[in-house]
């Protein structure tokens, strides 16, 4: 067995070093509020400017409020690979709510989400502004709801992007992609494409600053990210897979093996492998957190 605060990845030993790099906590607190004024001028934008715009235009504010969110939260984005032309459908391991500013910034899609995520203050209206599609993961029957949306998507020549682990994972091992919602690859027979993503810092390769698991709140995660020292997130694309006669358990058993092959090239000895949440310091800017809360309070019901 494993020694503590060490994992195996395929007879590799990782070795956990702790808590993530960190910035002081000035700056983290000047991340934090650039963040929320950001956020508040990205609803803004999608009450007052995405009425009069086209699909393309949207897509393109899309990709660049993410680009800039991800630069504002002083994160860097290396991406890896040639994504599919649309339309396609995207399956990538779930490690954060980062994770949908990452492939936004790198080209906006519809993603689909947990239904729970309309309800979060203002990036609930936002997410929902740019196209998501939620399902209630509770309700066995609604995924069939969501894949016949899917599959209109899919035909009206968007691409779409799912998490099939359907939860956040601590990583590098993946949990267990579900295979229903490639339905909507096979009856569209457009392809299907893995996406590995990755968070690294100063002192690790797997960070732990970006999770979002068990009881931290939202606002906890955020914290963790603004705080960390040279966050970047790896996206990585990988070769696409034909959905024309294949079967949705087979493709997603192919994808879950492309992406942990990604993951565990990158789980070096000397890398960390962020199987715990991190530990949680509450917010020590009280003008941060109270402009944060503000936003909370002027998302549209």
């Amino acid at each position: 067995m494993p020694a503590p605060h060490e994992t195996t990845v395929e007879s590799l030993t990782v070795t956990r070093a702790g808590r993530p790099s960190r910035v002081s906590r000035w700056l983290a607190c000047w991340r934090l509020l650039r963040a929320v004024i950001h956020a508040l001028h990205g609803g803004l934008i999608c009450a007052v400017v995405f009425p009069f715009l086209d699909e393309e235009a949207r897509r393109r504010r899309v990709g660049w409020w993410s680009r800039r969110m991800l630069t504002v939260m002083g994160i860097r984005l290396e991406t890896v690979g040639a994504l599919q032309p649309a339309p396609v459908l995207l399956l990538a391991n779930h490690v954060s709510w980062l994770d949908i500013l990452a492939i936004d910034a790198w080209r906006p899609v519809r993603f689909v989400s947990k239904a729970d995520v309309r309800k979060w203050p203002l990036l609930g209206f936002m997410v929902a502004c740019g196209g998501t599609l939620f399902i209630e993961r509770e309700r066995k029957r609604d995924a069939l709801r969501v894949v016949h949306q899917m599959a209109d998507a899919l035909r009206a020549g968007a691409s779409v992007a799912v998490f099939p682990e359907g939860t956040t994972g601590a990583g590098p091992l993946l949990l267990p992609f579900h295979a229903n919602l490639l339905q909507a690859a096979l009856s569209t027979e457009v392809a299907v494409q893995p996406i590995a993503l990755r968070y690294a810092d100063r002192s690790t390769a797997f960070s732990a600053a970006p999770l979002y698991l068990g009881e931290t709140s939202l606002l906890e995660s955020v914290w963790q990210v603004a705080s960390a020292d040279g966050l970047l997130a790896h996206v990585t694309a990988l070769p696409s897979m034909n959905a024309g006669s294949a079967d949705r358990r087979e493709m997603a058993h192919a994808a879950q093996d492309q992406i942990q092959r990604v993951l565990d090239a990158s789980a070096t000895p000397n890398s960390s492998a962020a199987t715990a949440a991190p530990q949680v310091e509450p917010l020590p800017c009280a003008a941060t957190a109270a402009a944060a809360r503000a936003a909370a309070s002027a998302s549209p019901r």
